[in-house]
């Protein structure tokens, strides 16, 4: 133990001596999860929106205040015609096209309904159905005001008036706070490549310098070595970890429904894993680029097949079961369990089990890929 407590002594000081490592242990996580938390989101806003109103009636005016009055639209065009509507759409001036027939209020007094259209840009498909669903939803609150009805357009489904009227309530995350969702998910990730690479990198960056041939020659065992390798970076990544969650609560105002000690616990667990693999990377890369390359493959696919950014449900059959050896994807859905829906030890304990299960076995594979020979 002693041997141990005197390596991870070294480890700490040859960090701390190194402005830049310390650079980024502290500060680029940070700013980093400042940053990405703002920008990581399908949340729509302000969405520029162009009106062809061929009405020019006082219905029409009054639909377009209300998309405008609700606060998700921005009436960039407001036209009486179709023209320039094709160039706006690709040169996004515009992200939808809500078109109002003539005779739109005629058809509201006589017959008590009138059909709209909408057109929305459908090159990416999540915002597309979040625009389509936050127009609808406004339409048919005002139609349902009117008392009439306005049918299927060309480009957009409309069905107001019906018998059957639907209530719906979000459980978890009422407000729809997209950060809410992001937040620990995006906190994990930053955790993992700054651990992960400054892990991989400290043996890489010894072995260029002579220095690990040094410790080759002394009397200290391939566990010795690993513990004193990873302890360190588990107890800095840690601190980074709790700096990320006050961050998380006192800026965007995280939700902690659950036990903070779980998730303490579970990032621990987590930890041991992501810096297993960066210890097991190390150990047959030769040079600190070639330590990076190798990290940021297996990182890109540990993020992307995360369910960081699509669910994982809605990934192929194959792309779900290797999503099971993911340690990411299984500390993402722990975090948003446990801080979001208040989830408690029964609901994580098996993906728990997967992390212990992974730590154990990526360390002992990285005391057993270790080769005590001077390189």
């Amino acid at each position: 133990m002693r041997t141990i407590l005197f390596l991870m002594r070294k480890e700490f000081l040859q960090v701390f001596r190194d402005k830049a490592t310390v650079f980024q242990i502290f500060f680029i996580p940070v700013a980093q999860l400042l940053i990405l938390t703002n920008a990581a989101t399908f949340d729509i806003k302000r969405t520029a929106l162009a009106v062809v109103d061929e009405d020019r009636s006082t219905v029409s005016a009054g639909l377009v205040q209300r998309l405008e009055g609700g606060g998700r639209f921005r009436i960039a065009r407001y036209q009486p015609t179709t023209a320039g509507i094709e160039s706006a759409l690709l040169d996004r001036e515009v992200t939808a096209v809500l078109r109002i027939p003539h005779g739109f209020e005629e058809g509201l007094v006589r017959e008590r309904h009138a059909p709209v259209q909408l057109q929305f840009n459908a090159e990416e498909g999540a915002a597309a159905g979040i625009v389509q669903a936050a127009a609808l939803a406004v339409l048919g609150d005002y139609a349902r005001e009117l008392g009439v009805t306005l049918p299927r357009g060309a480009a957009g489904a409309m069905a107001v008036g019906a018998p059957l009227e639907l209530r719906t309530q979000g459980w978890f995350n009422p407000s729809r706070n997209y950060k809410h969702y992001m937040v620990p998910a995006i906190l994990v990730s930053l955790t993992t490549i700054i651990g992960l690479l400054l892990t991989a990198q400290n043996i890489a960056r010894e072995k260029e310098l002579g220095t690990l041939d040094q410790l080759n020659v002394t009397p200290i065992t391939k566990g010795q070595f690993i513990t004193a390798k990873l302890l360190p970076f588990w107890i800095l990544s840690l601190v980074i970890f709790t700096m990320g969650l006050m961050i998380g609560k006192v800026v965007f105002g995280i939700p902690t429904r659950g036990s903070v000690p779980l998730v303490f616990f579970s990032a621990g667990i987590y930890l041991v894993v992501a810096l297993g693999i960066g210890l097991w990377i190390s150990t047959f890369t030769r040079t600190q680029q070639q330590t990076m390359f190798v990290a940021l493959f297996i990182m890109l696919i540990y993020l992307l097949m995360s369910g960081l950014f699509t669910p994982v449900e809605s990934m192929p059959r194959w792309a779900q079961w290797m999503a099971e050896v993911n340690p990411v994807k299984h500390f993402v859905f722990i975090m948003r369990a446990v801080l979001v829906k208040g989830a408690g030890w029964e609901t994580v304990a098996k993906p728990l089990a997967i992390l212990a299960a992974g730590g154990v076995g990526v360390l002992a594979l990285a005391v057993r890929q270790y080769s005590k020979q001077v390189q």
